[in-house]
């Protein structure tokens, strides 16, 4: 039986470039593109990519910091039927290939500061046909401006898409092992627009602005989609230096609305003197996840801006869409009946959320168990990782990994996690990828990677080695990860022990780890340091 077709997801931003073609659809410095412009744009990378072969189902690599292309090709990629595969461009040049050559890309769109990173992705895949170069070709390389400015005047073509297809691959280590590529597909991402536009900004339109302070490629680019859809225009930062000054200054002259970040960016937002020295009145919502807030952090920024907090929890397999917690469930004051202190919040709209137990059945309302979801917000599965799919869905549940419970209201309080998976700055960082990059190290024998509570960063990770020689140590541990593991997953503190702790089984046990690093003072010291 053959699927129904659905709408091209790329067709939000072809309605918005009809209805409002000169509104500013994105703004970065100086410059600011039309919805017009950005879609005419489109339509001809689109006829590009398709004269070079490119085609409905093929994936496209994209290895580049937030700009007017990189914002583009998603939509690019949407319109065309392919899928669109964005990394972190603050990712080495080993971990681009591997994510290049996993997701099997046909084509990479990457800027030229990133050379290295193309390289590597050529060397690693037998798939890759075609690189087009944010700004200076090398040989064998396509111009992006070139390929548009001679395509331009195309006509609008989106292929035709089913419920199911894929168009973004969300790569994500889920618990463990190296990463895995989510399938996302048009179904489900549009119903995760419209329920972020419910849940998270209702009420937003074409007068609303928002700003993206971190990269397209994840969650941001995620919350991007949102204003397309509404024909609100985005303001990227002029460079990805984060300047809280510069931020504020930003907020003030386009009157921002509302925008997505993380925990730790608020607190640096809230704790700047420059929050006071701009308007943020126009602000409505500002949305926060990735990782939780502390609550002095949470009471800070309700002081400072007032009630616009909004809380969600979700993974990238869900796409965010677990729960919410909105402006009116937060409360500076403990005392109030809306501070919910703890909690993340009341499942999303069309979203069901459970705690269930080793046997995947439902716990006792309020007992801890594994918080499990279904709902038209889970994706279709990980790409080529059949048995990765199957133990994440079983019974007909996402897995999310995480622990938790839910009291008698339907609020969710998430309680720890069952991977030793940790957060910094907003960051998911596996402790095994780290741990297998600093085995490669001829003098350490074993390494046990881990996070602990960090007042800054949420978390920071912390490792504990036994060396082969005594002359290692943490300089030349970190030099070695140099070029070999993205800086954010590095740890901020090196400890080398005679032996590491193992249960009955053989196996390290880092909860035992934990616990003689408190024994020893040296969680103390590495997290007051």
């Amino acid at each position: 039986m053959s699927q129904a077709q659905v709408t091209n997801l790329s067709l939000l931003l072809s309605q918005t470039a009809a209805l409002h073609p000169d509104r500013p659809g994105l703004i970065q410095g100086e410059r600011s593109w039309s919805w017009r412009e950005i879609d005419d744009r489109v339509n001809a990378m689109v006829q590009a990519l398709r004269n070079l072969g490119v085609k409905a189902g093929d994936k496209i690599l994209v290895q580049s910091r937030n700009n007017l292309a990189m914002f583009e090709s998603c939509w690019v990629a949407f319109r065309l039927g392919a899928v669109w595969v964005p990394t972190n461009f603050r990712l080495t040049a080993a971990e681009v290939a591997y994510l290049g050559s996993s997701s099997e890309a046909v084509a990479m769109l990457a800027e030229d500061c990133f050379a290295e990173h193309v390289d590597a992705v050529r060397a690693a895949s037998s798939h890759l046909r075609h690189v087009v170069t944010i700004g200076t070709p090398r040989a064998n390389e396509w111009s992006h401006e070139a390929l548009v400015r001679d395509n331009l005047g195309a006509p609008p073509a989106p292929a035709a898409v089913t419920a199911q297809q894929p168009l973004w691959y969300f790569y994500t280590s889920g618990t463990t092992g190296r990463p895995k590529a989510a399938m996302l597909t048009h179904g489900q991402m549009a119903f995760i627009v419209t329920n972020h536009l419910a849940d998270l900004v209702p009420g937003i339109d074409e007068r609303d602005t928002a700003i993206t302070v971190a990269p397209l490629s994840h969650g941001a680019g995620i919350h991007a989609l949102l204003n397309v859809a509404r024909g609100g225009a985005n303001v990227l930062l002029p460079s990805e230096k984060f300047d809280p000054a510069l931020f504020w200054s930003l907020v003030q002259e386009h009157r921002v609305s509302h925008l997505f970040t993380v925990p730790t960016i608020v607190k640096m937002l809230v704790e700047d003197p420059s929050v006071d020295a701009f308007d943020h009145s126009s602000l409505r919502y500002v949305i926060y996840a990735g990782a939780p807030m502390y609550r002095a952090d949470q009471q800070t920024a309700l002081r400072k801006l007032g009630p616009v907090l909004v809380q969600y929890y979700g993974l990238g397999e869900v796409t965010g869409c677990i729960t919410v917690l909105p402006p009116r469930m937060h409360a500076a004051d403990d005392a109030d009946a809306n501070a919910h202190v703890g909690s993340c919040g009341r499942p999303r709209t069309g979203m069901e959320v459970a705690i269930l137990d080793a046997r995947d059945e439902p716990v006792a309302t309020g007992a801890t168990g594994e918080i499990c979801c279904r709902g038209p917000g889970v994706f279709a599965g990980y790409f080529n990782n059949p048995e990765a799919t199957a133990k994440a869905l079983r019974n007909g549940w996402f897995h999310t990994g995480d622990i938790g419970r839910i009291d008698a209201r339907g609020l969710l309080y998430i309680t720890g996690r069952e991977s030793d998976m940790y957060i910094s700055g907003g960051s998911n960082v596996y402790p095994r990828e780290v741990e297998e990059v600093i085995l490669t190290h001829p003098d350490v024998a074993e390494v046990a990677v881990l996070g602990i509570p960090d007042a800054k960063w949420g978390e920071i990770g912390v490792a504990v080695v036994v060396a082969r020689s005594p002359s290692l140590d943490a300089e030349s541990l970190l030099g070695h990860l140099d070029g070999r593991c993205a800086r954010y997953r590095w740890p901020r503190h090196i400890f080398f022990w005679d032996a590491l702790p193992r249960s009955g089984y053989g196996k390290v046990t880092k909860n035992d780890i934990r616990r003689q690093l408190f024994a020893r003072g040296d969680l103390k010291e590495a997290t007051t340091a």
